[in-house]
């Protein structure tokens, strides 16, 4: 359990108002001028020794991403850009910050943008954040007021300004260069990868992009110290605190901050209220947002909440949003629907994503009812392994892998439904 002195956001259920006056006695833009006075070097260092990995899913290392930034400045600049397009399903972290610690995430904007050489962040918001945006726009007011951005910001001699951009609620913008592709005004679409962003981004320029939670921890790491940092969590790769989305078939659905590696079932059952009917009642979850392969219960049982403990068990722990499901859930149904989210939300840019997806949704439309064969089951799989890996960007491999865990771990349940379906057709 983390003990509530190590909690960075302790305003993450709005207890407090997210203006500046309580922001700073929470202890944001505590002597922000000192951070940047050690240097870009030193921060990026200190980032790196805390074993931060990005909290956007992908896990990583912040530290060594902003290290791919040019050291110096040329006549093209820098960006930093933060994906606050939190569209994941089950996955619902980044607007708790926005909504109600704003200041946290602009101070470590001001932070990272130093660290890189950018003088501009732009925060890419979903569009139907329209409160959270609010919340964003009026801490960046405030801000400036007190001449924490814009000219010599913070008393740094580092001018840096934020700009909210807001999306229109596509789900393949939450990837990094689809994202810039939509601030640049362009129909959002993956691009072809190299170049990276780092080194041709946004309009054409050096560009990090990074999650909002990753961004709003920077500047307590700094504050406390990376060995604080690093000891907590299971390892030196899976330290640190990281904020948990907990809905489904438990009792009191939550976001909670804990430790990195808290198992499973901890988590569930201490901050959750446990599962409806109780543990035993559990049938499968979902773990890092819907995009991840769910696991039944019997992994649950032990395996703890880290990036390399769930990719042991062919999961991931993602935006670690836990979708819980007990005995009542239909599986299969759950997944196809699923399946339509993703069918709807591919940007038709890689052919096997394109048609791929269309044909699994088609095929697990079928199996709820269980009109298929078993031999579809084994093509079903087929057809995920030609998408998984062969597209521009990680959709189709986000698209498949839940109806890989469906058939991984709960094939029985899909052969029974088909020959059920058989029986009352015959």
């Amino acid at each position: 359990m983390l003990n509530d002195e190590d909690r960075i956001f302790t305003n993450l259920y709005g207890f407090e108002p997210h203006n500046l006056e309580h922001a700073r006695k929470r202890g944001d833009w505590d002597n922000t001028k000192a951070i940047l006075k050690k240097g870009r070097e030193w921060i990026i260092e200190e980032v790196k020794a805390s074993g931060l990995r990005g909290r956007g899913g992908a896990g990583f290392s912040t530290g060594l991403k902003w290290s791919f930034m040019p050291k110096e400045l040329g006549d093209r600049p820098h960006y930093l850009v933060i994906n606050a397009d939190e569209s994941e399903p089950g996955t619902c972290k980044d607007r708790d910050i926005l909504r109600n610690d704003p200041h946290k995430l602009l101070e470590g904007a001001l932070i990272a943008g130093f660290a890189i050489g950018a003088h501009v962040a732009y925060i890419y918001i979903r569009g139907e954040f329209f409160n959270e945006g609010s919340a964003v726009l009026e801490a960046i007011e405030e801000a400036k007021a007190a001449g924490l951005l814009g000219k010599d910001a913070a008393g740094s001699g580092w001018d840096f300004d934020v700009i909210l951009h807001r999306g229109a609620g596509a789900y393949i913008c939450g990837e990094e260069t689809a994202l810039i592709e939509s601030i640049e005004g362009k129909k959002g679409q993956p691009r072809n990868k190299p170049p990276f962003p780092a080194m041709a981004g946004l309009y054409s320029c050096p560009t990090i992009v990074n999650n909002v939670e990753t961004i709003s921890v920077v500047s307590t790491i700094l504050r406390r110290g990376a060995s604080w940092f690093s000891g907590l969590g299971l390892d030196e790769k899976n330290a640190g605190t990281k904020l948990f989305c907990i809905s489904g078939h438990v009792n009191y659905p939550c976001n909670v901050e804990e430790e990195m590696g808290v198992s499973l079932r901890e988590l569930i059952e201490k901050h959750a209220g446990g599962v409806r009917g109780g543990w035993d009642n559990l049938l499968a979850v979902i773990p890092g947002g819907s995009s991840t392969p769910m696991i039944p219960k019997e992994i649950c049982d032990s395996v703890h909440m880290d990036f390399d403990s769930l990719r042991e068990v062919n999961t991931a722990l993602g935006t670690a949003g836990v979708i819980v499901m007990d005995k009542s859930t239909d599986l299969i149904y759950a997944i196809a629907r699923l399946s339509y989210f993703y069918k709807h939300e591919s940007c038709g840019q890689c052919t096997p994503c394109r048609e791929g997806v269309g044909w699994i949704w088609r095929i697990m439309t079928r199996m709820v009812k269980g009109n298929a064969s078993v031999e579809e089951i084994d093509m079903l799989w087929d057809i995920t392994k030609e998408i998984e890996g062969n597209t521009i960007c990680a959709f189709g491999d986000a698209a498949v892998w839940p109806v890989q865990g469906l058939i991984r771990h709960f094939r029985p349940e899909m052969e029974k439904r088909i020959m059920e379906y058989r029986k009352s057709v015959a």
